[in-house]
């Protein structure tokens, strides 16, 4: 299994490495980078490794604009681009959700951050249903009632501590159990 990210997935294996190590995973995770970025490195880092499964985590790092703007179309297309490619190879795919963030430390200046998230976990949901492909909703475990991330799991409100990496491990091996067992 390839878990494909940015620095959420990439700390993943810091913070929390034994989720990774016990069960040889494979974390592919780049700080700060957007889905176009992880589109381009696809083939490499993943379909090349030759997985059974892909879990997809992205779009975060796009809302905040780290690579200039986008919207929810580009967003969402990356990620189906993506998904396609893996299907194609014979890997099965999880999508995940996009992690609550209230506010972008770096990118204050981005409004509706709530909506956006929820508008593109929503089309990553349907297009995950309408394709076959699983939909690992981490937003609602780790999501407080402002929206954003609950305190106890994050110390900026965008990534997740051991806490938060601890609840995202248990909702991933629920997914992958039962996929890679079919």
């Amino acid at each position: 299994v390839v878990f494909m990210g940015d620095s959420i997935t990439e700390g993943w294996s810091q913070l929390y490495p034994k989720y990774f190590g016990q069960r040889g995973y494979v974390n592919r995770g780049i700080s700060g980078q957007t889905t176009p970025q992880m589109l381009i490195r696809f083939k490499p880092d993943v379909i090349d490794l030759n997985p059974s499964a892909v879990v997809i985590l992205a779009g975060t790092n796009d809302i905040a604009g780290n690579t200039g703007p986008s919207n929810i179309k580009m967003i969402t297309d990356n990620i189906f681009s993506m998904s396609h490619l893996a299907k194609v190879y014979g890997i099965k795919v999880v999508l995940s959700s996009i992690l609550p963030v209230y506010e972008y430390e770096w990118a204050k200046e981005i409004k509706d951050v709530l909506s956006i998230i929820l508008d593109i976990n929503r089309k990553l949901k349907e297009f995950a249903i309408s394709n076959n492909m699983d939909y690992l909703d981490y937003y609602s475990s780790v999501v407080d009632a402002k929206g954003g991330l609950i305190k106890d799991y994050s110390s900026d409100g965008v990534h997740p501590n051991i806490k938060g990496y601890e609840i995202m491990s248990d909702l991933a091996e629920e997914v992958l159990v039962r996929i890679l067992d079919s």
